[in-house]
């Protein structure tokens, strides 16, 4: 999400989704982001595989374990969930064990956070740094805050559609829409919701007056 989307009557924060005083619109950039970063956890679920045999749960065990020696905790909690539900009983306990670590250093990372506009923020901020999965995490705490917020559902849909997760992205972005119906031209200048905006359901959302195409 670039610089162009400037909502007006901003509320100061740390990049420029920031809620607007009108519209509590969003906006995804950020100054001191990286290069195209921008854009965000808890993963609700980590999808594990029905059937995990020994090799995916040791192959999934040593893909958490460069994650964590890479301090990309949150991904590499992932990982450790799935190996932790293999059938091989000592690299589950490991796994477990890593689990354990990572949502301790997580915990002690984080920030101290009180309020719906604090996890929005820190949000966005995750996403600037292109960290998904923990952007989505406080998202998600935001809007159980704050469930009539337009500009968080926004920001949810954006975590959630660059994650991979379109049906709740769209869900997301649809209420954000309801709630404000100019978070659908936002949405439309969006460059991280441009390569849904012409599939189904994305198009008759973001372009109801094309329906007939």
């Amino acid at each position: 999400m670039s610089e162009k989307r400037k909502s007006t009557a901003p509320k100061t924060t740390e990049r420029r989704m920031s809620k607007p005083q009108g519209s509590k619109s969003v906006s995804l950039s950020e100054t001191g982001k990286q290069p195209g970063a921008r854009t965000v956890t808890r993963d609700a679920a980590v999808a594990v595989p029905e059937a995990l045999d020994g090799a995916r749960q040791l192959r999934s065990f040593e893909a958490a374990m460069k994650l964590f020696h890479a301090r990309r905790l949150a991904e590499a909690r992932e990982q450790f969930q799935i190996a932790a539900a293999g059938p091989e009983s000592d690299v589950a306990q490991r796994a477990r064990l890593h689990i354990a670590m990572c949502d301790r250093r997580l915990q002690q990372a984080a920030p101290n956070l009180s309020s719906a506009e604090d996890y929005y923020n820190y949000g966005i901020a995750l996403i600037n740094a292109r960290k998904i999965a923990e952007a989505r995490a406080h998202l998600e705490r935001a809007l159980e805050m704050s469930p009539g917020s337009d500009h968080i559902h926004y920001a949810l849909a954006l975590a959630q559609a660059l994650g991979g997760d379109l049906p709740k992205a769209y869900e997301n972005l649809k209420r954000a829409i309801e709630l404000e119906p100019r978070n659908r031209i936002l949405a439309r200048q969006d460059a991280d919701f441009a390569p849904l905006a012409t599939h189904p359901p994305f198009d008759a959302l973001l372009y109801p007056e094309k329906r007939g195409w």
